[in-house]
């Protein structure tokens, strides 16, 4: 061996011994912190024992998970999660946090027992809420809470606070489905995950959801800046621009308290002068109605409005999209909302097309669903329904035999063959009407001159209309149930989207004797939604009138005690 050689192996151990004593120190502590984490003793183990293995549930009476978070700590040895050292830990302060903007959710921060958890804090009159000299019983009452707390507000942010099923029967979507595993959730705090990221994932993946959220936490900054008293102010009629009502001055203050006027003196408050005109005008626009500077009974509904209702409404509408399946908002979709009045063609998110409908009147109200849309038919047949040509039709023809030539109708069998009049016993056609009537393609079908077909139990389609002057209201609830849409033709262009398909061949399609099927290449989503409130992608909350009286029952289900409801 050379000196070298020597020289290198003398150096080896030395080298060696540098390398291995801080491995050494490194797995003596993470062994040390591995006991301490899994064998160490808190000092409310042997009563949060006590607590969950005895016979009364406490704090937990009202809970539906009581039986997890047995389990749950029986698994690790009965060590607190949510508390440390006496006081709240970090992922404590995070749940805290976490249960106090539920609120921005349209969710009841009294649901995650925040009063509670309130009354336990050393000074409950601060913001930030501190937890100090807490008896042993408090600190057992504190971590059951705030586990309850964490499962109740996971499985309401990922399945709603109440089940859809029992309160509205047009709502007719598939259940929602999940995987999310909400003990499996707590586990995962309990072994160092974030608090915050794990809300985070829970959050429906939508942008209308996350600007909802925004919007909400604006009208709570704007509530605290409220000093007006939102009086109901009836109006009766309408009041025109000039004309003085008692109403005024209050709906004035509201225009300004929402930013539409500025402060301004004037003469007499009860007159609705030019001023108040321009800014009522805007604040119409704003909220999707006509602007026509007329303060009528939907101008005054809204303006009786508080911010503390449009929380309200807003928290509504956050809970029909908790509601809501899994969906890829991002995809090629249609989308109507029968609130709005509204039908928008999306595309990666992007509004291609958008028309005005007309949808289900009371009594006929339009549910909310999915389908999709597979083909459209140029120049239908209108095929009335049973409903209409036992209650409309036939007690027509009983009155005026010309009617059907009148209406450009006829009578067929189940397979679609014409039937003489003469044919038909018209006296006992009220109880036995063994045929179908239908109306012929042309200008006056009630369906017009295209409809757009997405196949669906509740017989509802997308079709044009003869009456379009219908399109010119703001209440356009007036249709069976069906949506009638403005501009079917330039809606079966974008559909459509081939070169052969230009303006003048679908107008050919839409004025033949006999109706066309066309199949679309692909099939398209069409959801039908009833959205009181959203938050457009610029943040701009909208409200629109609860035309089918929906949103009552669910306000006083989301407010009600959770022990009283039937929960999703």
């Amino acid at each position: 061996m050379n000196f070298e050689q020597e020289k290198a192996n003398t150096k080896t151990p030395f080298m060696s011994k540098k390398i291995i004593v801080p491995i050494v120190a490194v797995g003596v502590l993470a062994v040390v912190l591995l006991l301490f984490f899994t064998q160490r003793r808190s000092d409310i183990t042997d009563e949060l024992e006590k607590s969950l293995t005895g016979e009364s549930t406490g704090v937990l009476a009202q809970s539906d998970h009581v039986e997890d978070i047995r389990t749950f700590y029986a698994d690790r040895n009965y060590l607190e999660v949510w508390l440390f050292n006496g006081s709240l830990s970090n992922s404590g302060d995070k749940l805290l946090k976490q249960i106090e903007n539920a609120k921005y959710d349209g969710l009841q921060p009294a649901d995650y027992h925040l009063e509670e958890i309130y009354e336990l804090s050393s000074n409950p009159d601060k913001e930030n809420k501190k937890f100090r000299n807490l008896s042993s019983q408090d600190k057992v009452s504190l971590e059951l809470m705030l586990s309850d707390a964490f499962l109740t507000l996971v499985h309401d942010l990922v399945k709603g606070k109440v089940d859809p099923s029992t309160l509205d029967p047009s709502w007719k979507f598939e259940e929602k489905e999940t995987d999310v595993n909400f003990t499996a959730l707590l586990e995962e705090v309990a072994n160092g995950s974030s608090v915050e990221k794990i809300f985070e994932e829970l959050y429906p993946h939508s942008e209308l959801y996350v600007q909802g959220r925004k919007a909400i936490e604006e009208l709570y900054q704007i509530q605290k800046n409220d000093t007006l008293s939102w009086d109901f102010e009836s109006v009766d009629g309408a009041i025109k621009v000039g004309e003085k009502h008692n109403a005024i001055p209050a709906l004035r203050k509201r225009l300004i308290f929402w930013d539409f006027l500025k402060p301004y003196t004037m003469k007499d408050p009860t007159l609705f002068d030019s001023t108040m005109f321009a800014g009522l005008q805007n604040y119409q626009e704003a909220n999707g109605m006509n602007p026509d500077g007329v303060i009528g009974a939907l101008v005054a509904e809204s303006l009786n409005k508080s911010p503390q209702d449009l929380i309200d409404i807003a928290s509504i509408n956050m809970e029909r999209l908790r509601w809501m399946p899994q969906m890829d908002w991002g995809q090629e979709m249609v989308v109507v909302n029968i609130a709005n009045y509204q039908l928008d063609y999306l595309d990666k998110k992007d509004t291609v097309f958008t028309a005005k409908v007309i949808v289900g009147k009371e009594y006929n109200e339009s549910p909310t669903f999915t389908s999709p849309m597979s083909y459209i038919v140029f120049s239908p047949y209108w095929n009335i329904p049973e409903s209409i040509t036992n209650n409309e039709i036939i007690p027509s023809i009983k009155k005026n035999k010309g009617y059907l030539a009148e209406k450009n109708m006829e009578v067929v069998s189940d397979s679609g063959e014409p039937v003489k009049m003469k044919n038909v016993n018209w006296n006992d056609a009220e109880k036995d009407f063994p045929y179908r009537i239908r109306q012929k393609p042309g200008g006056d079908n009630s369906l017009g001159l295209v409809k757009f077909m997405f196949p669906n139990e509740y017989n509802i389609y997308i079709h044009d209309t003869p009456a379009r002057s219908l399109f010119e209201k703001e209440n356009r609830a007036l249709s069976h149930g069906c949506i009638r849409i403005q501009n079917p033709d330039q809606f079966a262009k974008i559909l459509l989207d081939e070169k052969e398909w230009d303006d003048e061949k679908i107008q050919e399609a839409m004025h033949q004797d006999e109706e066309t099927i066309v199949e679309l290449d692909k099939k398209i989503p069409v959801v039908l939604l009833y959205m009181t409130f959203w938050a457009d992608q610029n943040g701009k909350a909208n409200f629109r009138s609860d035309v089918y009286d929906r949103d009552e029952a669910l306000l006083k289900a989301l407010q009600s005690k959770r022990s009283s409801l039937d929960k999703a």
